[in-house]
């Protein structure tokens, strides 16, 4: 019984008659066993007492225990699992819910201890696992375990493993049911897992998790585990001498409770089809930009399983001249106002330039639009003395960059630190410097612009996000010019990929950013565009250039969103 200990008292003591060994009695006894915090099991069952006078023995049998165990019958408690709680997405669609798989193991019931080891050798090589921790947990196992090597999807089972199992002593496979996403990739580090439970976690929280349980142990099927776990139940049986089993008492679990997302499952898939084939790390993600939900948040292979789309930092190059574009206008410029765009500029004796194939015809004296459109560094990096210490950081947070807020998951809102130098100052209008952003941050900003405030992303709907200050609101005359500005990008600049995507028109933004590799210079390709009520950003760590690179995902994107 797991180590519960049961209450028994004396309920009733029968009339005394004779027997061949003096007197016989019959005592009725009140069990009462605490298997759950706040149920027990109780019952009665009756002994027969034998003696006389003060010397009286009892009679053993199993029913003394339990009425109904007779033979070698014993009792059984086992835990009962709960029905885990699904994590839904846009208007109630399941994302994580339990789906058939099949479970291959080493069932040390069926074969020896010597056996066991070496089939656990064969079945690791067989699944591609490592040899040495399987056997090791193998030999650990009582003799009575199953011990799991792999877990595959129903359907995504290897032909070689299927048939290979079969042949080594002592596997079994399982076919059982637990909470999945439609596939292995789907917003995989937001989501998370659910597996065994690890030590740490033993150690941290005796009280809820016990070894041998199943939990979330990352994403949000960790952070929410209490919530989507539910309350196991209880169970007692009698346990034959055959394995035979009989239900003597039953707490039914109570199911976990859904976790809401705001994720669109057809959009999540298909960014995620856009990025399979994108070797450096990449993500795209998409905001409405109405309510600021997050439709996708979509990791390529790249990443290693981390969450770059939500937490990624990386400097945005000139995507940020949205922000810088802000600043400038709150400082006085309007899209008409002229600004030089020369070939190179030169800040403290630093020298900064434009992109190798900027257009020379806009070179010189160009409209800010202009400067936007066809993103000229030169012409940002000259207004560096107009923009005001904190004043491009106020820009940033009217767009919903560098504030942060507790979404109730991982997420980076980037940074804009006040500049150490007039030099650095300059290379953080180009989104360069000590600038840093996460594509989810990026997708708000071009979506504040396209909503005319400020956009906060949101993914879980019913988690009130709270933030860490204020920042001075987005108006609308400012997001008329800004989203004016960025079309140009569309008609006429880097953005021209999106001109004829179907009323109503787009607005965009290209960027590259510079980095350093093993003393090489890298590039961060970025693009960010918003069409109707849909924001989207796209990253990709190492590429040619935001348009070239960043260009076509997004644009595919835009294409099959609808």
């Amino acid at each position: 019984m797991d180590g519960v200990v049961p209450t028994v008292e004396l309920s009733d003591l029968g009339a005394s008659t004779p027997d061949q060994a003096g007197e016989r009695r019959t005592a009725t006894l009140a069990w009462s066993w605490p298997v759950t915090d706040d149920k027990a099991w109780t019952y009665t069952s009756q002994a027969t007492l034998v003696g006389s006078g003060a010397d009286w023995a009892v009679q053993w049998q199993r029913s003394v225990v339990e009425p109904t165990l007779a033979g070698g019958d014993v009792l059984d408690l086992s835990a009962v699992a709960p029905e885990r709680g699904e994590i839904t997405g846009a208007g109630g669609a399941a994302i994580v819910t339990e789906r058939p798989v099949r479970r291959y193991g080493i069932d040390k019931t069926k074969v020896g201890a010597q056996q066991a080891a070496a089939s656990a050798r064969r079945l690791a090589a067989l699944v591609g696992i490592d040899e040495a921790p399987y056997v090791k947990q193998v030999r650990a196992a009582g003799d009575s375990a199953y011990v799991e090597a792999i877990t595959y999807r129903r359907g995504e089972v290897p032909v070689e493993v299927d048939a290979g199992a079969s042949g080594i002593k002592g596997v079994l496979v399982l076919s059982d049911r637990i909470a999945l996403a439609p596939t292995r990739e789907f917003a995989a580090p937001i989501l998370g897992r659910v597996g065994p439970v690890t030590a740490e976690m033993v150690a941290e929280d005796p009280e809820t998790y016990r070894p041998g349980d199943v939990a979330g142990v990352s994403g949000l099927q960790a952070r929410y585990d209490d919530r989507l776990r539910g309350t196991a139940g209880t169970r007692v049986e009698a346990v034959g001498e055959g394995g035979e089993r009989s239900t003597l008492f039953r707490v039914a679990p109570v199911a976990g409770r859904a976790l809401a997302t705001t994720l669109v499952p057809r959009l999540q898939t298909r960014a995620e089809q856009l990025l399979a084939d994108v070797g450096p790390a990449s993500a795209l993600v998409a905001i409405r930009p109405s309510d600021g939900a997050i439709l996708v948040a979509a990791n390529g292979p790249g990443t290693g399983g981390q969450n770059y789309a939500t937490y990624g930092q990386a400097a945005p190059g000139s995507t940020f001249k949205i922000v810088s574009g802000l600043a400038l206008l709150r400082d006085g410029l309007t899209p008409d106002s002229p600004v030089d765009c020369p070939a190179t500029v030169t800040v403290n004796g630093k020298q900064f330039e434009n992109y190798d194939d900027y257009p020379a015809g806009y070179l010189g004296r160009v409209p800010l639009r202009t400067a936007v459109a066809q993103s000229c560094n030169t012409a940002f990096i000259g207004q560096h003395d107009r923009i005001g210490q904190g004043d491009l950081a106020a820009a940033a947070g009217s767009l919903g960059l560098g504030i942060d807020h507790d979404l109730g998951f991982p997420a980076y809102f980037g940074q804009v630190p006040p500049a150490t130098s007039e030099t650095e100052g300059a290379a953080d209008l180009i989104g360069q410097g000590k600038i840093l952003a996460s594509p989810m941050v990026m997708a708000a900003v071009i979506g504040s612009v396209q909503a005319g405030r400020t956009v906060v992303p949101t993914l879980l709907p019913d988690h009130d996000a709270t933030a860490e200050a204020e920042s001075t609101p987005l108006t609308a005359g400012e997001a008329d010019q800004l989203r004016a500005m960025l079309r140009e990008v569309v008609t006429s600049g880097s953005g021209r990929g999106l001109a004829d995507l179907p009323a109503p028109p787009a607005i965009a933004k290209t960027g590259t950013a510079e980095f350093s590799v093993d003393g090489e210079t890298a590039l961060h390709a970025w693009m960010v565009a918003a069409h109707g009520d849909l924001a989207v950003a796209v990253y990709v760590d190492r590429g040619e250039s935001g348009s070239r690179t960043a260009g076509p995902i997004l644009e595919a994107f835009l294409r099959s969103a609808g």
